[in-house]
């Protein structure tokens, strides 16, 4: 396991204060607030530890409310909303100087059989075929940003099945992105479906769904300057057990942008064609003056 994943493992460890209360960290962002993903998924954990016989998620609906600040940790209280004999259903809140910065709703479920069906894995790339981040970010990026961006996904291996963004700019295309990802290092101990999978997943979620926003239109988003973004909402669906230490396809695409913002949705394959997650995120999508 790489010194970067253990890092995440540990941000993802929340302090319990009081039965239902958890106090998380922050660790250093691209931008000066909280990444939302990080946000996104300490939340789930802060539910996840309050349901009885470890039931997995299978959703969750958030808002992002307010910029999260860095240096402050971030203090989750859980409601517990229901406790089903199926279902179980929790509401948190994510405070920071006496302010809610992120609301979250998830649903948990016992495991049942039922019908089963899914639609076909889009087709992609071998991801071993394709440059690792190290590799392609000092291609299309000043060097001073793309080590920033190394350093914030330091412990996943994201790899981008096309051009990403910045490296089209100018130049829209259709506005669909695919990146494969799994973290730096095996999760040893934890099966496929556990929360931590969930919860990793959710954290990388975050990254780059609103890119097929920023193709549509030949816009490098923050790494260039040319559009300034944020996070406003964020739903998942879990379908299928997976796990986040092995290759996972991040399919996504944007059918539509308007009023300052836009909207981006997405699937999670399993490398062996099983439909593991649904994603769907709005985010503020502005273009500078001048820009």
């Amino acid at each position: 396991m790489s010194e970067e994943l253990e890092s995440l493992l540990g941000l993802l460890d929340l302090e319990r204060v009081e039965e239902d209360i958890f106090r998380g960290v922050s660790r250093t962002s691209l931008v000066p607030r909280v990444f939302g993903g990080q946000v996104a998924a300490q939340a789930l954990v802060a539910a996840g530890r309050t349901v009885p016989d470890a039931r997995p998620a299978h959703s969750l609906h958030a808002y992002f409310l307010r910029p999260g600040d860095p240096g402050a940790p971030i203090v989750y209280t859980v409601d517990r909303i229901r406790d089903g004999r199926s279902f179980t259903t929790r509401r948190v809140v994510a405070v920071q100087h006496g302010q809610p910065i992120f609301h979250l709703s998830a649903s948990f479920q016992a495991y049942e059989e039922g019908l089963e069906h899914q639609d076909g894995m889009p087709p992609a790339p071998d991801p071993e075929t394709l440059p690792t981040a190290a590799d392609a970010l000092p291609l299309h990026l000043p060097p001073d940003v793309a080590q920033r961006l190394l350093d914030a996904r330091a412990a996943v291996d994201l790899r981008y099945a096309d051009l990403p963004p910045w490296g089209t700019v100018g130049r829209p295309r259709e506005a669909r992105s695919q990146v494969w990802f799994r973290t730096n290092g095996k999760l040893e101990g934890e099966h496929a479906g556990s929360l931590l999978h969930l919860c990793l997943a959710t954290y990388v979620s975050d990254m780059t769904l609103l890119d097929s926003v920023l193709l549509a239109h030949g816009r490098g988003g923050w790494a260039v300057g040319d559009v300034v973004g944020a996070s406003l909402d964020h739903a998942m669906w879990f379908h299928r057990p997976f796990r986040a230490d092995e290759w996972l396809l991040y399919d996504q695409e944007s059918p539509s942008a308007s009023g300052g913002r836009g909207l981006g949705q997405a699937r999670i394959w399993t490398r062996d064609g099983r439909l593991a997650v649904t994603v769907i995120q709005e985010g503020v999508v502005r273009v500078p003056r001048g820009r």
